[in-house]
């Protein structure tokens, strides 16, 4: 039976190699970009080339797992392990050469996510995380903030790539911001939520993300101590997250009701 520390070392391994690899293209300047479901989703070709790298190394590795990836992998198992790959999450930051970006990997089996790795390569940070067993950045035990007081709270966001709801969200955000210590805005759901998990973001909350946005950063925050659930505290979706570490989850369940 594979272990989760198994797992976990083949996903660190590929996702830094494809990680080194898109960063080298990054510095090299040879960058092109199109976009996708809109104006603001962005695709470069190391997006792709990261994700055939990925991919073509679990085909190696784990050649019975299922894969599904942003950039259109998809292909079924017989392990019952699920990989969810993002292979640059954070594209806009990448193209326009801001450090906010990584490659997320995550595993699901018969009881849900499993293993998490988010790396970071412009930032030169690995987090990673096993269910049961914690949560490491560069190697490290991490764990979340410890603070009750919701005005001290420093709160991540993000916008969807759904033009049409994005002022709605920015009014929200607008009510939002006198009742906590401030508002970041990154891009990037993966290292978002490894933020949380480190303990420098009290909380984020974002609507829309896609499975392989989730898995990776889901696992290692709630290994670090958060709590990752949809806007009511319920289970968690893609269509709806919101990672908080325990002490202002409730107050910024509330928050978040008031100001929809």
């Amino acid at each position: 039976m594979t272990t989760g520390q198994e797992l976990l070392a083949i996903a660190e391994q590929l996702a830094r190699e494809a990680g080194d690899m898109a960063l080298r293209g990054r510095k090299s300047g040879d960058l092109s970009a199109t976009t996708k479901s809109s104006p603001t989703d962005m695709v470069t070709q190391y997006d792709k080339a990261s994700e055939e790298m990925i991919t073509r190394g679990f085909a190696r590795l784990r050649p019975h797992d299922a894969i599904i990836g942003e950039e259109g992998a998809n292909s079924t198992g017989t392990s019952g392990i699920t990989w969810h790959i993002d292979p640059i999450d954070g594209t806009s930051n990448f193209f326009f050469d801001i450090p906010m970006w990584a490659v997320s990997i995550g595993a699901v089996d018969e009881h849900g996510p499993l293993v998490g790795v988010v790396y970071a390569p412009a930032l030169g940070e690995m987090f990673t995380g096993i269910r049961g067993e914690g949560a490491w950045l560069n190697g490290t035990p991490i764990g979340v903030r410890q603070n009750n007081d919701l005005s001290d709270a420093l709160v991540c966001t993000g916008f969807s790539y759904r033009v049409h709801e994005r002022g709605a969200h920015a009014a929200r955000v607008a009510q939002m911001i006198t009742h906590i210590r401030d508002i970041r805005r990154f891009g990037a759901a993966a290292i978002d939520l490894c933020f949380v998990a480190c303990g420098r973001y009290d909380a984020y909350f974002e609507e829309h993300l896609h499975s392989w946005d989730l898995i990776a950063g889901q696992v290692i925050a709630t290994e670090a101590g958060a709590l990752v659930t949809n806007y009511a505290g319920s289970n968690v979706t893609p269509a709806q997250v919101l990672a908080s570490q325990p002490g202002i989850q409730q107050q910024l369940i509330s928050l978040i009701a008031r100001t929809s």
